[in-house]
């Protein structure tokens, strides 16, 4: 699979930066012209209609400019393992970049995910948070973080809309792994949600550690739809854990080199 990702390794060369630039000036008048109006349309939509208007579409729109101004496509495999029958699902995803929080939308709607509660005071992105009603957590308390997950996630799984976890915690680079928290998987045996975990090679297109994205084609896997109600806690991480690994190994072009990360904070780079 190798050759599917062989961008990543072209170097750098100015014509990534000219068109990353423009990217990002084309994003932030998506997000000044779109949110807006979106937001004042949102306070008459229910909540699942508000998510798919609020942030399914801009979404959307950000992956278009990504696509025709960066040259980033992407392929999915599992993609019939999507549910349609009204639950919530527990979604567990690889962590490598931005991107796949602007992707996940696009296929697996409404969700919410769970964010650290500093954005709920970010200027016109965090008031779009505010309404689609994601889980805000307080990283420094872990303790609480995890009750807050544990019992919001409750609420939004109730009401058919999928719960985004990323297990790591954090953005992991491409070659690294991190060991995976239980809270996701906590949430899903503790209210019977099904899972369904997502594996992809994001890092090696949209890097973190550089603000310049590289043209290619990411690859994402989607499992088949994992029912927990006779898993514990530590049977569903585990599972889910080996199966992302092994999906990001067998799709990747920067092999898994031994390391893993353990810093708390990921240094993000949007």
């Amino acid at each position: 699979m190798s050759s599917l990702s062989s961008s990543a390794t072209t170097p750098l060369n100015p014509l990534y930066v000219l068109r990353t630039l423009v990217f990002y000036i084309t994003l932030a008048l998506i997000t000044l012209l779109w949110f807006p109006p979106s937001l004042l349309a949102g306070l008459f939509l229910p909540l699942k209609a508000r998510n798919r208007v609020i942030m399914v579409v801009y979404c959307h729109m950000a992956m278009w400019a990504a696509r025709l101004i960066c040259g980033l496509r992407w392929q999915v495999q599992g993609l019939e393992n999507v549910p349609q029958d009204g639950r919530g699902y527990v979604l567990l995803s690889k962590h490598q970049s931005s991107w796949e929080t602007f992707f996940l939308p696009l296929i697996l709607a409404p969700h919410v995910q769970v964010v650290k509660r500093e954005l709920a005071y970010l200027p016109v992105f965090g008031w779009a948070l505010n309404m689609i009603q994601p889980i805000f957590i307080d990283r420094s308390q872990k303790t609480n973080a995890l009750k807050q997950v544990l019992t919001q996630g409750a609420d939004r799984l109730g009401k058919g809309i999928h719960v985004l976890v990323f297990p790591e915690g954090t953005r992991v680079p491409p070659g690294k792994r991190k060991v995976f928290s239980k809270g996701g998987a906590m949430l899903a045996t503790k209210t019977g949600a099904p899972v369904l975990a997502i594996a992809h090679n994001s890092g090696e297109h949209w890097p973190n550690n550089s603000w310049i994205k590289r043209p290619g084609t990411i690859q994402v896997v989607i499992s088949p739809v994992i029912e927990t109600t006779s898993l514990s806690t530590a049977e569903l991480n585990e599972q889910t854990e080996r199966w992302i690994n092994e999906q990001v190994d067998r799709v990747s072009a920067t092999p898994f080199q031994g390391e893993y990360s353990e810093a708390e904070s990921s240094g993000k780079r949007f």
